[in-house]
């Protein structure tokens, strides 16, 4: 569209951004006329006007369904995270037209969130080559690359000149804006190699094709898990990468949109998974749902919970004797969890490179037990300090309790932390190895795990330190 109103060269400097999607709405709810209403909609942004629907009523939204035509209210949808329910909200008919105006890939995840009766009815009133890409994208898994790829590319067949190579890319560019880079295939569709746009303008028409086509361009596999090439496809920095089926045919590309938001939602699941969840949830997901993916985490943790209440309880004489241990606990636990949760996650984000040997491995576990040994040694050394004097000065307690309770305060710190890291390192390694999801390996696992660590180590020292030797 031409002419928007969100056009930054339009809002003075200085000034607070309009909020346009309040004006969509307060229009939506006048009484101009549908003809005119429609022409100023027109002069907003699509994602403005997706915004807008989410804070008119329903029957508002309806007349603003009926003011735009299927093109332009398809291009709205795409911006929206609703995009399914305000489908069900129009008669089939516009359905199918919506439907067959958006990308493949994006019609293929609104229809996999309907019933199957209701995909089925609108699968059959498409036209035969939308309904065959969006059948093709719903063939792979939603973790598979397949499923997330777009049918917007340029291809041009192996063997022909520069010239009749630039009359396809004009008549393919008339329904595939992705031309910023040209696939090359041979007669049975088998990727050769890509050409970028701008070597293909230059090319002079004597020019070989084949001088211009990059052989080595990247690719994957449709069948791919999403997140076992999600690093190597940010690796590349391309605009697009093809993706192949089993025999190297050329079935569809990422786009540079594609794959930052493939990122975005990996991240979003690790941090998900990191917090004890099997998923990302949202604010729509059933109360169920969200129960069921959570509750077999805190199972697993309530019982290490009792594993750590039961060894606290080992050690009930020392609390019993000295009491101002107990003051110190919390800082140890907490330490040693801080410590153990930032491992995991560099371990996870080192993990996701499928290149890493065993020895990088090995140095991984090493560098953090580094870390954590230099970061304990600091802690420990001023735990002993200041606890020992707040002991000392401020509870009036005896110079050889208070450095003797504060020595085995900074040790234990030490430990737990060395411990900690090592933990933090190991456990999503192990997993990995054993080809389970490494962000299984949670927060709050490497907690409990280190809350156990970490009593036994500072209780342990009090025992013998205190007790055994000082006879306190």
């Amino acid at each position: 569209m031409n002419n928007k109103k969100t056009n930054p060269a339009e809002v003075p400097a200085g000034s607070q951004h309009p909020d346009y999607k309040t004006e969509i709405a307060a229009m939506v709810r006048s009484n101009l006329a549908p003809m005119l209403m429609g022409e100023k909609l027109q002069t907003y942004h699509e994602m403005d006007i997706a915004l807008a629907l989410e804070l008119l009523k329903k029957e508002e939204r309806l007349k603003l369904y009926r003011v735009l035509n299927h093109e332009v209210l398809a291009e709205v949808l795409a911006y929206s995270d609703h995009l399914t329910d305000y489908l069900m909200e129009l008669g089939i008919t516009k359905q199918v037209a919506i439907l067959s105006e958006l990308e493949p890939m994006t019609a293929a995840e609104a229809l996999r969130e309907m019933d199957k009766e209701h995909r089925n009815s609108l699968l059959d009133l498409m036209e035969e080559e939308s309904k065959g890409e969006i059948l093709m994208l719903n063939s792979f898994h939603e973790d598979e690359i397949g499923s997330q790829m777009t049918t917007n590319y340029i291809s041009i067949s192996k063997g022909i000149g520069v010239r009749q190579a630039m009359r396809e890319l004009v008549d393919q560019a008339a329904d595939n804006d992705n031309i910023s880079t040209l696939y090359v295939v041979d007669e049975d569709d088998t990727f050769v190699g890509a050409i970028d746009l701008k070597d293909l303008i230059i090319a002079r028409d004597h020019t070989d094709l084949e001088d211009i086509t990059m052989k080595s361009y990247p690719y994957v596999y449709a069948n791919e898990q999403i997140e076992d090439c999600i690093e190597r496809i940010k690796a590349y920095s391309e605009d697009s990468i093809p993706v192949l089926d089993g025999n190297n045919r050329l079935k569809g590309v990422l786009t540079a949109q594609d794959i930052t938001r493939l990122v975005d939602e990996e991240m979003s699941d690790d941090y998900a998974k990191l917090g004890g969840l099997t998923a990302e949830e949202d604010l729509q997901e059933p109360l169920r749902k969200s129960i069921r993916k959570r509750l077999p985490w805190l199972v697993v943790l309530l019982g290490l919970g009792l594993v750590v209440s039961t060894v606290v309880g080992l050690f009930e004489s020392v609390v019993a004797s000295l009491t101002v241990v107990v003051c110190f606990q919390s800082l140890i636990l907490d330490m040693a969890g801080n410590v153990g949760t930032q491992s995991l996650a560099i371990t996870i984000r080192v993990l996701m490179d499928e290149q890493l040997t065993g020895k990088q491995k090995l140095s991984l576990v090493a560098k953090e037990a580094r870390v954590g040994l230099s970061n304990g040694l600091i802690l420990g050394s001023l735990s002993f300090l200041l606890i020992g004097l707040y002991l000392f000065l401020l509870k009036g307690e005896a110079v050889s309790l208070a450095f003797s309770v504060s020595f085995c305060t900074g040790t234990a710190l030490l430990v737990s932390m060395f411990l900690s890291s090592i933990t933090g390192t190991v456990i999503p390694i192990v997993f990995k190895k054993l080809n389970i999801d490494p962000a299984v390996a949670s927060g709050p696992l490497i907690t409990t795990i280190n809350d156990l660590v970490a009593v036994v180590t500072y209780y342990g020292m009090a025992w013998i330190l205190l007790i055994e030797v000082m006879g306190l």
